[in-house]
């Protein structure tokens, strides 16, 4: 073998190498990236996982368009993940928490489960059922503020990561005010989960956003308003009953 194809040869294989050693680097951060976003969602590959719907205002089995949306991108964000979906309805998904990742949609007055949540999961903070007056509907009360809704132009939307149960999956909720705050929650978390991740760990966190002219962005513009996770979680205290004091009986006029 000559000195120049000695050369090539030897071009070749460094070529060979390298590509090799590229490839998996690549794969194995691939591979770690994939594993961060299993554990912050709570699934596995070939792992199944709950995702409750709600139903439209004054449907009885009906689903909301933007709220399927939010389904659907919810489902991509599964997907990548490894795992498969499980769609139920809010009134038929009657299980514990823990056992699987659970994705769950919508308000209170939609989503029985998602009240179910907020009473036993986050007991600090509620969000009216009350369709009317249309000013009180889906207000949003906690740390001792209150968040109303202006239909179109500022509505909000809680999206929280929780645990409970004995499995240790998580629960994430996407309770708005509207259907396009849904839709912006389930976006924000699949645009932002690794920054989440990195802030909040495995641990819980609950976030209160605002959509900001729906009528005009859809659920595109969305702010942080505020991380009231604390709050969120922690039972509001009682007004302390007042004893009553015992009647003392007059003392008698000297004499």
């Amino acid at each position: 073998m000559n000195e120049d194809l000695r050369n090539v040869v030897l071009g070749v294989l460094a070529t060979g190498v390298s590509a090799s050693l590229g490839w998996l680097a690549r794969t194995y951060l691939w591979r770690r990236k994939l594993r961060r976003k299993q554990a912050f969602f709570g699934l596995t590959d070939g792992s199944e996982c709950l995702l409750v719907m709600n139903r439209k205002a004054g449907g009885e089995r009906t689903v909301h368009s933007i709220d399927v949306s939010a389904l659907l991108e919810l489902s991509a964000l599964i997907k990548d993940c490894g795992a498969r979906p499980a769609i139920v309805q809010h009134d038929e998904a009657r299980q514990g928490l823990g056992d699987r990742a659970e994705f769950c949609v919508g308000g209170p007055s939609s989503n029985r489960r998602m009240a179910a949540h907020l009473s036993s999961l986050l007991p600090g903070l509620t969000m009216t059922v009350e369709p009317d007056p249309v000013a009180h509907r889906g207000k949003v009360t906690v740390g001792g503020e209150t968040y109303r809704l202006t239909k179109g132009v500022t509505e909000y939307v809680v999206l929280a990561r929780l645990t409970g149960g004995d499995g240790g999956r998580p629960v994430f909720l996407f309770c708005g005010q509207t259907a396009v705050t849904n839709q912006a929650a389930a976006r924000h978390l699949a645009r932002h989960h690794e920054k989440l991740a990195r802030k909040y760990g495995a641990g819980p966190f609950v976030l209160l956003l605002k959509v900001v002219n729906s009528d005009a962005y859809g659920p595109d513009v969305v702010e942080l308003v505020a991380d009231v996770t604390r709050a969120a979680r922690t039972e509001p205290p009682r007004p302390a009953e007042q004893a009553e004091a015992p009647a003392t009986a007059p003392e008698p006029a000297g004499s």
